[in-house]
């Protein structure tokens, strides 16, 4: 009667995986990626090995405690990637993660280090889009020092013990913009562009305004940029800075939102009669940018997915806790670029 009882082997053999990684699971030591404990956990249940209040109690092992922070008035892309994080809590579940979302104030540096070394030093790992700034780096090398993780979303951190970036090259995204924008001009001589950045104290917004100059320099040095504005993503100060460079510059021919708040420059073209004449590119497909886009307002919207990016985050954490290359899974982060004819 004894050797008919369910040993590891067997579990083994049901889970398709060695009798070590059975072990490892039962025994609840890290290592196993939670897809193959799921699996020996199904197996030995099936077998009945042990108990099953045994069983759930190396089932119920801690989820990894993870939080984001982002600016709480940025740009509506950004509050659609936490929202998504909220939404989204059972696609977490074969990575055993638990995900929050803490929006800050934005552009105040005081304010996201307060929440890296207050909310963060109570998780395992920390998701968020930086200020470049010292009190910020400051911050996450201090939950290093404590064990905590951090992954830096949209934006990237110089100099800092972050352990990834997830996000787009930015200096290619600008690039991306002037090429576009030189493209819907054409041959006008001399055609004047502005551009609007969400904040300077980005390193994204500083590398996209880089890669454009350095397109238009090298391909379109007829160009003439007529200067470069900070809007703080903000929608009614973007529309004052876009009314301040029409009314400077009636002659404008191109505007380029690096940030967000898109739609204040679009409401401040549509006021003057200017929503087809003045070539618009922004970043961030969102209701708002969706609708300019179909009415002629806005030319073309660089993106990319939030879903990926916040995927892309938690499947880091999981490749750090389960001691696995931390690319392991990640998809690249690729920009689209979304015109009205190929809108998704």
């Amino acid at each position: 009667m004894r050797r008919n009882m369910p040993n590891q082997a067997d579990i083994a053999r049901m889970a398709g995986v060695s009798t070590a990684t059975v072990d490892r699971v039962l025994h609840r030591r890290e290592g196993v990626r939670q897809t193959t404990v799921q699996r020996v956990l199904l197996a030995a249940s099936e077998l009945k090995y042990l108990p099953e209040q045994d069983l759930e109690a190396v089932r119920l092992s801690p989820p990894t405690q993870l939080l984001f922070v982002l600016p709480d008035r940025s740009s509506k892309f950004l509050r659609m990637l936490g929202e998504w994080v909220q939404c989204s809590q059972t696609q977490w579940a074969p990575y055993n993660v638990n995900c929050r979302v803490q929006f800050i104030q934005g552009f105040d540096p005081d304010a996201m280090a307060s929440a890296l070394l207050g909310r963060g030093r109570g998780c395992d790992g920390v998701a968020f889009m930086p200020l470049e700034h010292p009190k910020v780096r400051e911050a996450v090398d201090t939950l290093a020092d404590d064990g905590v993780a951090t992954v830096t979303l949209v934006s990237d951190l110089s100099h800092s013990r972050r352990i990834a970036y997830v996000g787009l090259d930015n200096g290619s995204a600008g690039r991306t913009a002037a090429y576009l924008i030189a493209r819907f001009v054409g041959q006008k001589r001399h055609a004047k562009v502005a551009l609007i950045a969400g904040s300077l104290s980005y390193k994204a917004h500083v590398e996209r305004e880089a890669g454009f100059l350095q397109l238009f320099s090298e391909q379109y040095p007829q160009m003439q940029v007529v200067g470069l504005r900070e809007g703080y993503d903000d929608e009614k100060v973007n529309y004052r800075q876009t009314r301040a460079l029409l009314e400077q510059h009636p002659d404008l021919s191109a505007i380029y939102n690096i940030g967000g708040g898109s739609e204040g420059v679009g409401k401040a073209l549509k006021e003057v009669g200017k929503e087809h004449k003045v070539v618009f590119i922004g970043h961030g497909l969102t209701p708002d940018t969706r609708a300019m886009l179909i009415d002629g307002t806005m030319d073309a919207v660089i993106t990319q997915s939030p879903q990926s990016a916040i995927m892309n985050c938690v499947r880091i954490f999981a490749n750090l806790r389960e001691k696995r290359d931390l690319s392991a899974g990640v998809e690249a982060s690729r920009s689209q670029v979304i015109f009205r004819e190929n809108l998704p």
